[in-house]
């Protein structure tokens, strides 16, 4: 029975493993955009804090460093695309694609200043990226049908960063639906006048949202160069910042469902690697092209609405101009 099984599980574990990023950026875009502001530079942060990982992890030797230095990186291009938008009260869309064009040029100009490699950074030793963790048990219970089976191979020998983004989801939720300022947060991405009214800082909440959307960024970055690559390469984040942001839409704005698109996109690229050369009745051998872009499909697809009208809060995009 696990023989049988066991492709569907590892197509299930590559799954985890690809939507990882995906699931950080979304929070981070879920929190960003409930406070009503646009986050595109979702795949700016993704990628400095991809390139800020990996060259500290490998001139220090330490990659919990090099994830330190990410979130600072990616929590510092927050910064500046809430410098640009809430307090000078700029074009949100302009702010964030600024941001992915600076992000996309530093990391090349600084890696090739200090590397020499072409803007990539020295290939990480085992000891300079994240190792699995191996949950207890996992060994013993692996030949138990099924039940062994997902635990040692589902569950079991993921990187931290993995876990973290599991448990980011119910936090994410948890923060919006069930605190004082979760409900401050979704209110000023609504109605920030009656926010404002009561007190409140608008100003102060938006950029708090920004820093918490940095940090999870920062955190996705470090996981693609030093948990689930071994280094940084150019342009290495390949558009999963959008993708994060189609599958935030897609799941309304909201954690759990946003998790689920995530998983999705995740699933159709595992997919489509373990399809490459696979012969199919009446169409032959898989299409490799076809099946490499199956997840940018579903990206433009989802953004163009054929799956459901997606409202977003009443007052992104906006900028707020308080009332004397």
């Amino acid at each position: 029975m696990n023989e049988v099984l066991l492709p569907f599980i590892l197509t299930l574990d590559a799954t985890l493993r690809l939507a990882t990023p995906l699931i950080l950026c979304a929070m981070a875009g879920l929190l960003s955009e409930r406070s009503g502001i646009i986050d595109i530079s979702l795949e700016g942060k993704l990628l400095s804090g991809a390139f800020a990982a990996a060259a500290v992890s490998t001139v220090t030797g330490n990659v919990y460093m090099g994830l330190g230095m990410a979130i600072v990186v990616s929590v510092a291009m927050a910064l500046i695309h809430g410098f640009a938008c809430i307090t000078h009260r700029g074009n949100q869309i302009i702010s964030g694609l600024a941001v992915n064009i600076l992000a996309s040029g530093l990391t090349v100009t600084i890696g090739f200043a200090a590397f020499r490699q072409g803007g990539q950074t020295p290939p990480l030793s085992a000891d300079e990226r994240f190792g699995p963790i191996i949950l207890p048990f996992a060994d013993a219970l692996r030949d138990v049908p099924l039940i062994g089976l997902l635990y040692s191979e589902l569950l079991s020998g993921h990187k931290l960063i993995v876990y973290i983004a599991l448990i980011s989801v119910p936090l994410v939720a948890w923060l919006l639906f069930k605190t004082r300022f979760g409900l401050r947060l979704r209110a000023v991405g609504e109605v920030p006048e009656a926010v404002d009214s009561a007190g409140i800082s608008v100003t102060w909440l938006r950029y708090r949202a920004i820093i918490l959307a940095g940090i999870l960024c920062g955190i996705a970055g470090a996981y693609l160069s030093t948990a689930h690559g071994a280094g940084f390469v150019r342009e290495m984040s390949a558009g999963k910042g959008y993708i994060a942001l189609a599958a935030m839409i897609f799941g309304k704005w909201r954690p759990w469902s946003a998790m689920g698109a995530c998983l999705l996109f995740g699933f159709l690229e595992a997919a489509s690697s373990r399809m490459q050369g696979v012969e199919l009745p009446l169409i032959g051998q898989t299409p490799v092209d076809l099946i490499l872009i199956l997840p940018y499909i579903l990206t433009v697809v989802l953004l163009a609405g054929f799956f459901g009208r997606a409202v977003p809060p009443k007052a992104i995009g906006e900028p707020y101009v308080k009332e004397h």
